[in-house]
């Protein structure tokens, strides 16, 4: 923020105003935009250096002010004054206290920084890392480290799971071992299905094309997407396992009949998760790509031996 504005009277006339604009708009951050206040200070329009230059001299400005303006409070998150930056196409803004009264203002020039600022952030957590404002090749190795390694520490022991189901079902696989041959297939659509949703998911969220009353709008669209890219999936897969390779064909069904719903759920989950997040006021972002990944394999292999327990006849 800034506090060097132009400031007008409602009372002042059209001429006057650009005479004051001329002698103080020099050290002024911009005069583009001039702002209207009263003897407390207490913001009451704004106007543009346009609408001033067109307007007859002998004009009031409270007859050619604009009443319907948006200004933010002192405590606004500059993420949230990014996004109504870019939704109303604004140059600078006003910012007001408590009691309306304009303290300075922000400018499209600051505002930009914000955004990549923002957008940097973002992708950090997206990779599951600590967010940092230091620049790559300032930072030192250690740093660096203690940064990523929270995050991969509670990937690794959350990827533990994986392991278990795999060892619960460890009789599946030695009854039917080309079994084990097409976890890493599963796994791997899967994850990258559910990171396709949660990034658009994420990315909506951001640029408030998503609201969290949207969740269920988003489901829908999820699932529906998610049975025809499910459907050719599976239906390919069937083929390459069933014709190329040779394997049986209740297994190949098994198999795809096993990707088929775990896109599904990959990517009812990573629609859901990221906007279950913003609901819980965290950031969306940390729900993006490694965190979907974990979740995805876990149900992802339930999903799968579930399957091959049912249609294969094997018990364990």
């Amino acid at each position: 923020m800034t506090i060097e504005y132009v400031d007008l009277k409602k009372e002042m006339k059209v001429k006057d105003s650009l005479e004051y604009i001329k002698q103080i708009g020099v050290d002024k951050e911009t005069v583009d935009v001039c702002y209207v206040i009263n003897k407390n200070r207490k913001l009451e329009g704004v106007v543009s250096l346009r609408k001033l230059v067109l307007t007859d001299g002998d004009i009031v400005i409270k007859d050619i002010m604009d009443t319907n303006f948006i200004s933010i409070p002192t405590n606004a998150d500059q993420e949230e004054i990014a996004s109504l930056f870019k939704k109303y196409n604004l140059l600078a803004m006003p910012v007001v206290d408590k009691e309306n009264r304009l303290v300075g203002i922000i400018t499209i020039d600051d505002i930009v920084d914000v955004i990549e600022q923002e957008n940097t952030e973002d992708f950090q957590k997206m990779a599951a890392m600590t967010p940092t404002d230091e620049e790559y090749l300032k930072n030192k190795v250690f740093t660096l480290a203690k940064h990523r390694i929270g995050w991969l520490l509670l990937l690794m022991i959350s990827a533990t799971f994986t392991g278990h189901i795999i060892s619960k079902y460890e009789e599946v696989l030695q009854s039917v071992v080309v079994l084990a041959t097409f976890i890493p297939v599963l796994m791997d659509t899967g994850g990258n299905a559910g990171s396709q949703s949660s990034t658009l998911v994420i990315r909506g969220l951001t640029l408030g094309e998503i609201e969290a009353k949207d969740i269920l709008r988003v489901l829908w669209k999820e699932f529906r997407v998610s049975v025809i890219v499910g459907l050719v999936l599976s239906l390919v897969n069937l083929a390459r396992i069933y014709y190329f390779e040779k394997v049986d064909f209740m297994v190949s069904f098994t198999v795809s009949i096993s990707l088929f719903f775990t896109v599904i759920m990959a990517k009812i989950v990573g629609g859901a998760l990221p906007i279950i997040a913003k609901k819980l006021k965290f950031d969306p972002a940390i729900m993006a790509g490694p965190l979907i990944t974990t979740i995805v394999d876990t149900f992802a292999l339930m999903i799968y031996f579930s399957f091959a327990t049912r249609f294969l006849g094997i018990s364990f």
